[in-house]
């Protein structure tokens, strides 16, 4: 068994779904899993109709009507308009519609994943009809009833014990089915997403609990690249890269590959391809299990819309063990990430991503003990096996807030 796993890049138009068609032909005879994530950028689009619901905004309305026709018009260009998908299509739209017409719980977590796991559900219908447009057998299937999880909302995680049976179940045959990734759902049936970027981490608990041969993530990027093409033009692919370097890029940030992806990878030794998708037929790079010292390039990460926050104790004491303590609960508390961290003496300061309500909420608890400085609009650099030049490279005409080297890493704070 292989796993494929298609992103919303690629299934950005109806060109994109097209050419997913002319890769599986060529895995007709193969046992074989599509995950699929939402079209294009569905999944900001229903954060924005999320959010209208939460603030009972009439917005919501017009922003999901925008998430309709952005899909009826790729289905348009892929069939014809008596063919039943658009009934189909219709059918979840209308959910949706019901969904954002009932009062919003006070949970907020749980209705974001309610609202948002339906672009999945729909780009997992499209694709499915359309690869049997073109005489592929295959089968759909819902991994929301698969895909067990726990109940943390927004991060849900995977209940291996109570998911392996029901997924070894399911796609036992050999044949191709499409699913969906990022969402699963709670044995009490509610929807659950795992995350941002989560189809990737959807497509490896599937092949350690299927024992696959391999899991191939197609990208618009030839591969690993060391850097952000758009960052830097003249960035250049990894041939192989081992799951430890993998782990590290996805820790700090790298796009190519969701965090939690190398893990159970890993711990089945199931090699992870990443692809081209604009030509199938390149080797794209390999992650897999590498014993030899392998010599790397500098590899540059950029994380945007980051935060500094700097936090001292009202009475200018020691940040001692009971004061981490509290920040880290507090932290816990608002599902705050921290990117970067720093101690001294009488202050703590951490990096982490901006969200307005998450810093607000986390501010509003420390407040009363601490004070506290925060500067926005900061850019987190992370060069894996940096060299002098390279860090020279990304700090020209900018201003250094925090420098931080280890022995393969540099990490940088810049304004």
């Amino acid at each position: 068994m292989q796993i494929f796993k298609f992103g919303g890049a690629s299934l950005k138009d109806a060109q994109g779904i097209e050419r997913v068609g002319s890769i599986i032909k060529q895995y007709q005879n193969e046992h074989l899993v599509i995950v699929v994530s939402a079209m294009g950028k569905t999944t900001n689009a229903l954060e924005w109709v999320y959010q209208y619901y939460i603030e009972n905004n009439i917005q919501k309305y017009d922003a999901l009507q925008e998430v309709k026709i952005f899909h009826f018009n790729i289905l348009k260009s892929l069939f014809k308009l008596t063919d039943e998908v658009y009934s189909d299509i219709q059918m979840l739209f209308n959910e949706l519609e019901h969904k954002i017409n009932t009062p919003p719980s006070e949970q907020i977590d749980f209705e974001y994943d309610q609202i948002v796991s339906y672009g999945e559900i729909i780009s997992s219908k499209i694709v499915e009809k359309y690869l049997r447009s073109i005489g592929v057998d295959i089968y759909w299937k819902d991994i929301r009833s698969l895909l067990i999880t726990d109940s943390n909302y927004k991060e849900a995680n995977v209940l291996f014990d109570i998911s392996t049976p029901k997924i070894k179940d399911c796609f036992n045959s050999k044949a191709i089915y499409i699913c969906q990734g990022f969402i699963g759902g709670t044995e009490k049936g509610n929807y659950t997403t795992l995350g941002r970027e989560g189809s990737d981490y959807t497509a490896a608990a599937l092949a350690y609990m299927l024992d696959a041969e391999s899991v191939t993530i197609w990208k618009d990027v030839p591969g690993v690249l060391n850097a952000d093409p758009r960052i830097m033009p003249e960035a250049i692919k990894l041939d192989t890269i081992s799951y430890k370097e993998a782990i590290e890029l996805a820790y700090y940030g790298a796009q190519v590959i969701h965090p939690k992806t190398i893990k159970p990878l890993q711990n089945k030794n199931i090699p992870l391809l990443v692809k081209p998708f604009l030509a199938p037929s390149e080797p794209g790079t390999i992650v897999q299990n590498i014993t030899e010292k392998l010599s790397l390039p500098p590899i540059y990460i950029y994380k945007y819309h980051q935060v500094l926050v700097s936090i001292m104790p009202k009475d200018f004491s020691f940040i001692a063990e009971e004061n981490m303590s509290l920040i880290f609960r507090h932290l816990a508390d608002q599902k705050i990430k921290v990117n970067l961290m720093q101690q001294s003496a009488v202050s703590f300061s951490i990096c982490i991503d901006f969200d307005e309500r998450k810093l607000h909420g986390f501010l509003e608890a420390m407040k009363a003990q601490f004070d506290i400085l925060y500067n926005t609009d900061l850019t987190l650099i992370t060069i894996r096996h940096y060299t002098d030049d390279a860090i020279q490279k990304v700090i020209s005409n900018k201003k250094i807030i925090i420098k931080e080297l280890s022995r393969k890493t540099a990490r940088l704070v810049v304004k």
